[in-house]
């Protein structure tokens, strides 16, 4: 049951991203209301901030999980959940910065 949730969730957030760019209409031809590629580009920004902040939570607990049965290995944990939480932090800003360029 718990698969069929996380693959609606899947679905719903790729139709809530693709929708909006696969009407988007930029140039002479577009209505002078909502430029639907702002949309899509804010809905991206989201999801990706979305799964780096799950991300981000899940290898803070499994890094206090790990210095607490193992106190001794704190350094390595540390070390190691320092690295992994900048690379996680930087596909936010990967997505920030493709909204920017956009």
């Amino acid at each position: 049951m718990k698969q069929k949730m996380v693959w609606l969730l899947v679905a719903i957030a790729a139709a809530l991203v693709l929708a909006p760019v696969t009407f988007a209409q930029t140039g002479a031809a577009a209505p002078a209301g909502i430029d639907w590629t702002d949309v899509a580009a804010a809905l991206g920004l989201g999801l990706a901030a979305l799964g780096c902040g799950i991300g981000q939570g899940k290898a803070t607990a499994s890094a206090c999980e790990g210095t607490a049965r193992n106190p001794g290995a704190s350094g390595p944990i540390r070390i190691a959940f320092i690295v992994g939480i900048a690379f996680i932090e930087s596909l936010t800003l990967y997505a920030l910065v493709v909204v920017f360029v956009k």
